[in-house]
Parts: C-alpha cells; structure tokens; sequence
C-alpha cells in the first residue's frame, strides 16, 4: 500500500502530461459536394483576419495547412476552388488539487502532546489553456462552406514548442479531409 501512495503522485502526473499531448477533433461536412472536384486554393483573408490571435500565430496556422494541403495534392492558386479560413477558441482551466493525506503524527492539542491527524498543506492550483481551432473549407464558387474541421486540446506556453503544437493540431485536423479518405 505504502508504494502505491508513493507512485500515485508519479502516475497522475503522468496523465496529466499525456493528455495534454493530444489534440481531439472532430469534422463536419456537406455530404452533397464532391471533394474530388476540389483541386485549388486560397485563403480567405476576411474571414482569417476576424480570428482573434496574434497574426504571428495566424500565419504559423496558415504555413501548417498550407504544407498539409500541398502533401494532398493541391495548389494554392489566384482563382482557387476552396476558400480556407478559421477561427480559434481558448478556454482557460483551473484545477484544484487538495494535497492532504491525513497522515497521522505526534502533535501538540488542548490537552498537550499526542497521536492526532494532521499534517495538513495548502491545496495546490494549475491553470491551463484549451485552446480550439476550426479550419473552414468553403466552396469559392457558390461561397458555402463544404467542410469544417476542428481541433481541441492544450496549447503550449512554450515559444519553442508553439510551432510544433500547431503543426499537430493542423495536422490532426486534416487528416479528416477529404471525408472519403477518413473513412
């Protein structure tokens, strides 16, 4: 019992690293459009500009799906047949985590020294971000969206790390597309 109390520390700490690791998505589409038409593209500057990050992460964003989408065979074009554009979403998360084991020990009471419960320690707070990204494909033809991808999961706080973490989550998310392929 003792060397699991000592190990449960080292392996909620460990969940907490893996989950933060990955990146949940999810993909809607038009079940009407055909994906195969779809060979070119652009972005669609008005919708990416009402996305509220900093342009820095805007184009770490835009160079990540556009790598993706030029590794599924398309090209970035002046008249394209996609329009992409996205949008973000952050939720801020505190976790609260009450550190007191009850351990019992020799302490001093109203009626002078003795065995009680005691060692008591303050609880300690972590604050994460979860950040969401939706990737939108629009048709540029009939200006109607054909496909939405999103990605949730914890953003880095770590410059170094920021530019990987978004390649994942670009690349999570549009592993989804086209529909067909995911299936």
């Amino acid at each position: 019992m003792k060397t699991f109390l000592k190990t449960l520390p080292f392996l909620a700490l460990l969940l907490v690293v893996t989950s933060c690791s990955t990146v949940k998505v999810a993909a809607d589409y038009d079940k009407d459009a055909n994906f195969k038409n779809y060979k070119t593209f652009a972005f669609f500057k008005t919708g990416i500009d009402k996305a509220e990050i900093s342009d820095l992460d805007k184009r770490r964003i835009l160079r990540a799906i556009e790598a993706e989408l030029i590794a599924k065979g398309f090209t970035k074009s002046e008249n394209p047949d996609l329009l992409i554009s996205l949008f973000t979403k952050a939720n801020q998360r505190v976790d609260v985590y009450n550190n007191s084991w009850g351990m019992g020990a020799w302490g001093w009471g109203g009626y002078g020294p003795g065995w009680g419960w005691g060692w008591n320690t303050p609880p300690s707070i972590s604050t994460s971000t979860q950040g969401v990204l939706y990737i939108d494909l629009i048709d540029a033809n009939k200006k109607e969206l054909v496909w939405q991808g999103m990605g949730t999961g914890y953003l880095s706080r770590n410059m170094e790390k920021k530019d990987e973490r978004i390649k994942e989550f670009v690349s999570e998310i549009m592993m989804k597309y086209p529909p067909e392929a995911s299936k």
